[in-house]
């Protein structure tokens, strides 16, 4: 199971800063030139040639950056015929509208009727045009355009609500290094402890900055961890001994890790990710269930619902977490609610010696209307 823990670079050191900037806008501009050569068919292998010389980066942050936009090509094109089918069935449900209001089986509550009819006639002829789209690209193999930066935030530049540079620097502010057991956990962005200061700090490989025939420098910046990830995290990046060598030097063995820095309203932040173990497994549609105790959950928007039964049906007993947050707050402060729930749920099912866990396959979709409360409800469940 990926693990992702969330740290914040804490310096003040202007100068490095500024030196990381330059590398994420180089790796970002790396990214979206790749991204434009694997559309023109380009080989992978040729792209990861051919961007350290064009870009100065090492291989191995240009082979992260092929790596990512290979992923968001798959992605897009495995949600193709998802949203094909999302923006038939809104097609579907707008002709019903127009039907309905043509023949009087509803009036408009808010504007009067030719005004309702001309809205519905112009998102028809929106949707219609989305769907010969969708089925242009389906056809063709290809997918839909891709705005690095956001299409909210390319519109705002359209119409000037943000500046040349705001555009750019949403653009720019991303820079990625998957991990490698036999590199210390993470080759180019490494996160280390000083047990002199009992800090943990981040070391960013910069290729802007080698010199000829010179390992690339490594900018240095501390990192604010939480508390409650400390011990985890330390024992991550410090590796485990297995054994000394001939010269009697330990031999280290380190789990591999990947870490992506993203940069927002100023504030650099590290996301390190990894494998955790996972205990249990999931069963099997006919395997019998060993265990005496069993947790039946109901997931919600606003609670999660769990029932006890025992080995033989019996009801036992029932509890509902409440996590009424979830249906305003931020996404941040929303993912840290569903984190503190679920770990709520858990130690509770642990208390009450639950072997076994059944949860239901939700397959919950959007109204495909005009309900933008429940739309954004079902988006962020």
């Amino acid at each position: 199971m990926k693990t992702v823990r969330v740290m914040k670079i804490v310096s003040h050191d202007e100068s490095q800063l500024r030196s990381l900037d330059e590398l994420m806008r180089v790796f970002c501009s790396a990214k979206r030139y790749a991204f434009n050569r694997l559309l023109e068919g380009w080989n992978a292998k040729d792209i990861i040639k051919h961007l350290p010389h064009q870009f100065r980066l090492n291989k191995r942050f240009a082979e992260d950056a092929v790596l990512l936009v290979q992923s968001l090509i798959s992605s897009q094109r495995e949600l193709l015929p998802m949203r094909l089918e999302d923006v038939q069935v809104k097609i579907e449900k707008t002709e019903k509208k127009i039907d309905e209001y043509q023949h009087g089986r509803k009036t408009p509550k808010k504007v009067d009727l030719p005004t309702c009819l001309g809205g519905l006639h112009q998102r028809l002829e929106k949707l219609k045009a989305k769907e010969a789209e969708l089925k242009h690209h389906l056809g063709q193999g290809t997918i839909p355009r891709v705005i690095f930066g956001g299409k909210q935030n390319f519109y705002k530049r359209l119409k000037g609500k943000i500046t040349n540079e705001e555009w750019k620097d949403v653009r720019s502010n991303q820079l990625y290094a998957r991990g490698d057991k036999s590199k210390k956990g993470n080759l180019n962005i490494r996160l280390v402890y000083d047990d002199h200061t009992d800090e943990c700090y981040v070391e960013i490989a910069n290729p802007l900055g080698q010199q000829e025939g010179k390992h690339a420098p490594r900018l240095r910046f501390p990192v604010s961890v939480p508390e409650k990830y400390e011990e985890e995290i330390i024992d991550l990046v410090m590796g485990e001994q297995v054994g000394v060598n001939a010269k009697g030097k330990p031999i280290m063995e380190y789990q591999p890790y990947t870490v992506e820095i993203k940069r927002k309203n100023g504030e650099y932040y590290v996301h390190l990710v990894y494998e955790e173990e996972v205990y249990g497994r999931e069963l099997t549609y006919d395997e019998p269930i060993q265990a005496e105790r069993i947790a039946g959950i109901d997931i919600n928007i606003d609670r999660i619902a769990v029932s006890i039964v025992s080995k033989q049906g019996n009801f036992l007993q029932s509890k509902v977490f409440y996590c009424h947050e979830l249906e305003y707050v931020r996404a941040n402060k929303r993912n840290n609610i569903v984190g503190e729930t679920v770990r709520d749920v858990y130690d509770w099912l642990m208390q009450e010696n639950v072997g076994v866990v059944v949860i239901e396959n939700i397959q919950l979709r959007q109204r495909h209307d005009t309900d933008k409360r429940f739309n954004r409800f079902t988006h962020h469940f």
